[in-house]
């Protein structure tokens, strides 16, 4: 009897042994990658695949914004240059200005609000990214438990005598019962291989955890940079729009007084209606009988070859000053109608200190240069300056005793007059005007 208890013992040490030996086949194949679980809808590694995927959906969603807000704050930048460039140029125009001190306000405070969410952002990554670690800790916990588990059943599996198989099996009653007790702790050893299988899934799913967790966190820093530039733009980008609108607010104080003198002088008049129109009537008159003597003159100049068929070039400014009209439609009441226009303006104003040089704004020919005859009284000095045989500048209510005489040839920035106040004006300035091909044009548009 007790030799068939020990034959017994022998025989399951045998299958404990071989048992071990099939599970650590196994537990190697496993843990190299060669086994793995079938997937489910509850299996971590799947989930944690999937959020991976849309992690990185989302990263790349990022990095397109961020790249969107760079071109955004280019475009700013290159505003705000503009505008500053407008302000502080010679005779700015102030309509202009205010629309463009306007644009960049909107456009710093949307800078403002991109700010303002890409803070938010960065608190919501810093979230994500202790989320992800939170995750990264709690499957590490976890991943150790079970390998810490599966350690001591493999301890417990060759914890077995040394009784050699062929020994147990001969001395075995039946080889039956050596097949079912190998059969048995075969059982045993699936249950071990499924924990090793586990085991490596846990591995991959805590790999693509802390994965995410470090494209989480490489995310967030470029975010947190990024937040940080573009604080430092706006910050600099309010001072430079603050400074902006102290420029247009002085400018707009220097049109308003020199309108406000000139609307002094014009009261003082006191014209009717009737009066006002007839006069402006005799001004237009003038100007066209002005004007087609000036044809006459520049059809002989034409046949003796002294003004070109064509200008090549730009204009400049004949006079630097405060801007107190632009060329078009005007509020200003004592200029006459055209169009659907009630008043209109067919040059630029320039207010400037009496005496101050005007120039030639560009190369050509003079053609008038004294009192237009066509005027009634006060009479204006005007010169005319033929830069081709289409292109012509005017330049009037000058001081008497001009720079220059008819057909004398000037330089572009050539002194030709200084301003005054001869004709029907309201106060020191220069009125100029471009005329092409028979129609006054916005000056503007040839500097």
């Amino acid at each position: 009897m007790p030799k068939m208890t020990s034959t017994r013992t022998g025989r399951r040490s045998v299958a404990r042994r071989l048992t071990g030996l099939l599970l650590v086949g196994a537990v190697l194949g496993t843990l190299l990658g060669s086994a793995a679980a079938p997937t489910s809808a509850s299996d971590p590694l799947a989930a944690a695949i999937a959020k991976q995927k849309s992690l990185h959906a989302k990263i790349e969603a990022q990095k397109k914004q961020i790249a969107a807000l760079r071109t955004q704050q280019a475009g700013l930048q290159s505003d705000i240059a503009e505008t500053a460039k407008a302000l502080d140029s010679v005779n700015a125009d102030l309509a202009a200005a205010k629309k463009r001190v306007a644009k960049t306000t909107t456009l710093v405070n949307q800078a403002r609000t991109r700010l303002n969410t890409l803070t938010a952002q960065v608190k919501e990554w810093d979230a994500t990214v202790t989320s992800l670690e939170d995750d990264v800790a709690q499957q590490d916990r976890l991943l150790s438990i079970r390998k810490s588990l599966l350690a001591t059943r493999l301890r417990a599996a060759y914890m077995t005598d040394r009784t050699s198989l062929l020994e147990t099996v001969l001395s075995a009653q039946s080889f039956t019962d050596v097949i079912s007790d190998v059969s048995s702790y075969m059982d045993f050893s699936a249950q071990d291989q499924a924990l090793a299988s586990q085991i490596e899934r846990d591995r991959q799913t805590l790999e693509i955890s802390r994965q995410m967790a470090e494209d989480a966190r490489a995310t967030t820093e470029e975010l947190r940079v990024e937040a940080k530039t573009e604080k430092l733009a706006v910050v600099a980008q309010l001072a430079d729009l603050k400074d902006a609108r102290d420029k247009l607010r002085k400018l707009d104080a220097k049109v308003k007084a020199q309108l406000a003198v000139q609307q002094r002088n014009f009261s003082r008049v006191r014209q009717t209606a009737s009066q006002l129109k007839t006069a402006m009537n005799r001004e237009i008159a003038a100007e066209n009988a002005l004007k087609a003597k000036i044809r006459d003159l520049i059809n002989a100049q034409q046949l003796g070859g002294n003004i070109p068929s064509a200008y090549n070039g730009t204009l400049m400014w004949p006079l630097g000053g405060v801007i107190t009209q632009e060329y078009g439609c005007t509020g200003v009441a004592w200029e006459p109608p055209l169009g659907n226009c009630s008043h209109y303006h067919n040059g630029i104003d320039i207010a400037a200190p009496i005496g101050s040089p005007v120039r030639a704004s560009g190369d050509g020919v003079v053609v008038f240069a004294g009192y237009n005859p066509y005027d009634p009284y006060p009479k204006a000095v005007i010169v005319i300056i033929a830069h081709s045989t289409a292109l012509q500048t005017w330049y009037a209510h000058l001081e008497p005793g001009v720079a220059v005489h008819a057909g004398q040839r000037v330089s572009q920035g050539q002194v030709i007059g200084y301003v005054g106040m001869t004709g029907r004006t309201s106060g020191p300035h220069l009125h100029w005007m471009v005329d092409l091909n028979d129609i006054f044009s916005n000056p503007r548009l040839f500097l």
